[in-house]
């Protein structure tokens, strides 16, 4: 008959074995510290000094003193000596040092830890579920490196799928970014996560940048007007070869179309500036045998008065001159018009086309 109980190596009363009772309490006291086990420290080396009576210590690979040559064992104070167990695997125990479970690995009591592999799901603070397989509800999470840098990745299947960051309140969604149904980063928002507005879009194929918003902000053209150092200029306030020239406009006397407007028409050719100062030029043909005032449309209406005249020219003649003689002009008539007033001196010369050229400046607006 063995001396020793098969797993947990309990003392066993034997036939006729006088005092009984002493093997039976030494088995009790076994049970008694290895049964819900509690152990004072792991790798213990050296005995307290005043052992309390239960008392449990995992002893490590060099004890001393009472423990001298125990290593790897359990030392269980029963009475006034120690009773050493040699522990066996899968035994668990709480280590009271360390406040966590632990469990006998053949070799060594470390720490209990679930298998943390393909996990149906997993809630801190809250409850997982089927789309949110990992639910944290807490202040806030931290990610921190390992020695160097650190990355969080959200990969997806295939261009077409989505991989976002999305940003709710009380459970609606409000923005998003990442990739949205291709692989270009975009940002979107929205007012009722319903309806979505893709705010910035980076196309790393087409290697450009899309703001689908107008730009606000003081880092922003406030107004036309405004010509402060640094800040982004609106295209609708500012210029550039696609506004250079075009047609001129303006509102309250601040200038809302192109810089330069040029236009010619059977009356003439004009030039008009953003600053309102227009510019009337071309060339008339009046009759110089008739005298009194000859009235000729301008390419362009002035807003008031009007500054320049006429002078003479003759085409394919050496006697302009002579022939500007018979001609008196004025700048003056309306805004939409001028005059030359003729004295009936002067010939239209034989098959020669002798004209007048005009210019005046003035004001469109």
């Amino acid at each position: 008959m063995p001396d020793l109980s098969a797993r947990l190596d309990l003392p066993l009363i034997k036939p006729s074995q006088a005092q009984k009772h002493v093997t039976h309490n030494e088995a009790l006291q076994i049970l008694d510290g290895l049964v819900q086990a509690v152990l004072e420290e792991t790798g213990a080396e050296t005995p307290p000094s005043e052992p309390a009576p239960g008392t449990v210590y995992a002893l490590g690979g060099s004890p001393a003193d009472d423990w001298d040559g125990q290593a790897g064992k359990l030392a269980l104070r029963a009475g006034e000596a120690w009773l050493f167990i040699d522990p066996q695997e899968g035994w668990r125990a709480w280590d009271k040092a360390a406040g966590a479970h632990k469990v006998f690995d053949g070799t060594d009591w470390a720490h209990i830890r679930p298998g943390l592999d393909n996990l149906d799901g997993l809630g801190i603070g809250t409850v997982s579920d089927t789309v949110n397989r990992l639910a944290v509800a807490s202040e806030a999470s931290l990610f921190t490196h390992d020695g160097a840098g650190h990355q969080v990745k959200v990969n997806k299947a295939a261009a077409g799928d989505t991989a976002s960051l999305l940003f709710q309140s009380d459970w609606t969604g409000h923005a998003e970014m990442g990739l949205s149904g291709d692989t270009a980063f975009s940002i979107k928002v929205s007012d009722d996560g319903a309806s979505w507005y893709e705010a910035i879009r980076a196309d790393a194929a087409a290697q450009e940048v899309e703001i689908g918003f107008h730009l606000t902000g003081d880092a922003v053209q406030q107004n036309a007007t405004d010509t402060t150092a640094g800040r982004l200029m609106r295209a609708d306030y500012g210029f550039a070869p696609g506004n250079l020239l075009g047609t001129v406009s303006q509102s309250g006397g601040t200038p809302t179309g192109a810089v330069i407007e040029r236009g010619s028409n059977a009356n003439g050719e004009y030039v008009r500036f953003a600053d309102g100062t227009q510019i009337c030029f071309g060339l008339v043909q009046p009759d110089f045998a008739t005298s009194g005032v000859e009235t000729f449309d301008l390419p362009a209406d002035f807003a008031g008065d009007k500054f320049g005249g006429v002078t003479g020219m003759n085409a394919g003649s050496t006697t302009a001159a002579a022939n500007y003689e018979s001609v008196r002009s004025s700048g003056g008539g309306s805004t939409t018009q001028f005059f030359v007033r003729l004295d009936g001196t002067g010939t239209n010369g034989a098959g020669i086309a002798y004209q007048l050229q005009f210019l005046f400046v003035g004001r469109w607006f």
